[in-house]
């Protein structure tokens, strides 16, 4: 019986070999690739999962470099790294004898929102659509479980450092594209520039992405002024903080994104005055001074492009015949999302309790469409317009609920490790050369920021494309990392 139990495992292994050599010998080279990359990632994972974490935060941005269709979707790095991600964690599980769902408090108010997307397919026309949309939520919920459950502190750091390389090496992409005019001609500015656009074939995704990391760039190099000592790995890694904003700053300002903008100023000002009391007035102090100067007349010393690119929409703020107005190149931007936001609204107006159905916004927009504007783009450029079209009032509310809930997560998490006291640097050491109060203080702070961006940015975009979602479930999954080691610092100081 025993020599049963030993040959099975041998056995299982040998018939795995075979099925992987006829695969690679009979299978297209395309897909030969990527099942041997499949099997060799799986291979790593299955001895390190939360490595799988690491390369995530390089799929998001350079996923999409190489991608197989498949269906409706594309399938990229992301797809393949989280598939991989599921394997070795429920094999892990298995091998232990124990499938439990970890606790988080997020996974609650994430379950709500996927149950509140999935009634909607009781009405929709596209269920390939809708289950493409539902599919990112569960990678959401997916990646905060598993961090919940698998990620420490030490691999929650090489997380943070995998983000900010990941998003400055996109940065440093679409500052090439901006100085050299590498880019399509449409995204021609002033005949000498390009709108930066990386890997995301569009300006807005892309200052979208950048916005998802610059926050916690912003806290981390706030929080290293603050224990700056005349150490060399102290400077250095102040250094590398200033650096990758700087860097990440740069490329949102050459992607020449409102929306982009309004998101960054909103989470910089957030990440600010959160930190403390003082900064707080300091900050409410410097935003009415600013404001102040406008008013009286600041503006008109600023670069004339930038003033207008800030200010063109305002004319139409009091509302416009979009059927009727004419289009020049100068308000088509504004006017075609406003075309979309009113066929959201129309949607939602005849479809108010379930919407017509997640992820089908492209099928319905043609019944909805005005004037001109027959491209449906795929969503409504306004994230809480295209659920409330696409689920209805109960997958806005859940929507909302879901990210009032994260708010209150990060500031709960930034409390617990502001009210704990610093802890001498020599004991209690981050691994990042600061103490560890003050860096998962940081984090979270980052990760407030982060969400401040992305609910401000998604009021005129939906940002929940080219695997951004991925990015969301990242961050939330760092929220949990902060919050263990509030547990880590209560042991210290008792």
């Amino acid at each position: 019986m025993l020599e049963l139990q030993t040959a099975v495992p041998k056995v299982v292994l040998f018939l795995l070999i075979v099925v992987l050599g006829t695969a690679l010998a009979l299978l297209p080279w395309k897909w030969a690739g990527l099942l041997l990359m499949s099997a060799f990632g799986f291979l790593v994972i299955l001895i390190q999962p939360p490595f799988a974490l690491l390369l995530l935060a390089f799929a998001v941005p350079f996923g999409s470099i190489r991608e197989v269709p498949l269906g409706p979707v594309n399938i990229g790095a992301a797809e393949l790294v989280i598939a991989l991600l599921f394997a070795s964690w429920l094999a892990r599980m298995v091998a232990a004898r124990r499938i439990l769902v970890p606790r988080a408090p997020l996974l609650l108010p994430l379950s709500l929102f996927l149950g509140a997307i999935f009634l909607s397919t009781l009405v929709t026309t596209s269920l390939e659509l809708s289950v493409k949309e539902i599919v990112k939520w569960l990678e959401v919920a997916l990646i905060y479980g598993f961090m919940a459950d698998m990620v420490d502190e030490r691999w929650g750091q090489r997380l943070v450092w995998a983000l900010l390389a990941a998003g400055s090496a996109e940065a440093l992409v679409g500052v090439y594209q901006f100085l050299r005019q590498a880019g399509p001609e449409g995204f021609i500015l002033f005949g000498r520039f390009m709108r930066a656009y990386g890997h995301f074939a569009q300006p807005n995704p892309f200052a979208g992405y950048l916005g998802l990391i610059l926050p916690l760039a912003y806290a981390l190099m706030l929080e290293a002024f603050s224990w700056l000592r005349r150490s060399v790995r102290q400077i250095f890694l102040c250094g590398v903080f200033v650096m990758a904003f700087a860097v990440i700053l740069a490329a949102i300002t050459m992607s020449w994104s409102r929306g982009g903008w309004v998101g960054m100023a909103a989470a910089l000002l957030v990440v600010t005055a959160a930190r403390s009391r003082s900064a707080r007035i300091n900050a409410i102090a410097i935003g009415l001074l600013v404001a102040y100067l406008l008013f009286m007349g600041g503006a008109q010393y600023l670069p004339p492009a930038l003033t207008q690119r800030l200010s063109d929409f305002l004319p139409y703020l009091g509302g416009v015949d979009v059927a009727r107005v004419e289009v020049t190149d100068a308000n088509w931007a504004v006017v075609e999302r406003m075309a979309h936001w009113l066929a959201a609204i129309g949607m939602f107006s005849d479809h108010p309790w379930l919407g017509v159905g997640i992820g089908n916004y492209p099928m319905a927009y043609p019944h909805y469409a005005i004037g001109r504007w027959r491209d449906a783009l795929g969503h409504a450029h306004n994230y809480y317009l295209n659920i409330a079209a696409e689920a209805g009032i109960i997958g806005l509310s859940a929507y909302l609920f879901l990210f009032g809930a994260c708010l209150f997560q990060a500031w709960r998490v930034i409390q617990s490790l502001s009210a704990i006291g610093a802890a001498p640097v020599d004991q209690a050491d981050a691994g990042a050369g600061f103490p560890k109060r003050g860096y998962w203080r940081a984090v979270a702070l980052g990760v407030f920021g982060v969400l401040v961006h992305l609910c401000t940015h998604n009021l005129f975009d939906n940002l929940f494309v080219h695997s951004m979602n991925v990015q969301l479930g990242l961050c939330l999954g760092l929220l949990v990392v902060a919050e263990k080691s509030v547990g880590d610092q209560h042991a210290y100081r008792h």
